[in-house]
């Protein structure tokens, strides 16, 4: 004895079952109509497959972020002590004050270094993105006069 399963019981079609429907029974406009839809829902579904991707890969990032920061923390730590340290080895050659300040020259100077060279290569940075605006200039133009 043949065993029908509960959604053939139910009277739902199956997809082989409602494929050889279609192609008998359906008109064209039912046929378009249809793959209209499936190519509607497939389309969806590649939108939510790619939104549950970025969300995963921000996820991973902003755990990467996280630790970024916290290597940050760590290097400022180690520079903070490092220059303590220099700061008590030349006292002991020369006066704390002195010393002190030593440190804070070789800082300021460090800290000037960077901040020309983050200014030279931030004056580099375009804000508007030429690339993108040509092609879409190109596409325009195309638009226009798609012969040419």
């Amino acid at each position: 004895m043949a065993t029908i399963s509960s959604r053939a019981r139910s009277g739902a079609h199956t997809p082989a079952s409602e494929e050889v429907r279609s192609v008998r029974d359906r008109s064209a406009g039912e046929l378009l109509a249809a793959v209209t839809a499936d190519v509607q829902h497939l389309f969806r579904q590649e939108v939510r497959l790619a939104k549950a991707e970025i969300q995963e890969e921000a996820a991973k990032a902003g755990k990467a972020a996280g630790m970024f920061g916290g290597a940050g923390f760590a290097g400022y730590m180690v520079a903070l002590f490092l220059s303590l340290a220099a700061v008590f080895g030349l006292a002991n050659v020369m006066d704390a004050g002195w010393a002190a300040l030593i440190v804070t020259a070789v800082w300021a100077v460090i800290a000037a270094v960077l901040f020309v060279l983050g200014r030279s290569r931030m004056r580099e940075v375009s804000p508007k993105p030429e690339r993108t605006i040509e092609t879409l200039k190109e596409d325009a133009q195309w638009a226009r006069h798609p012969t040419k």
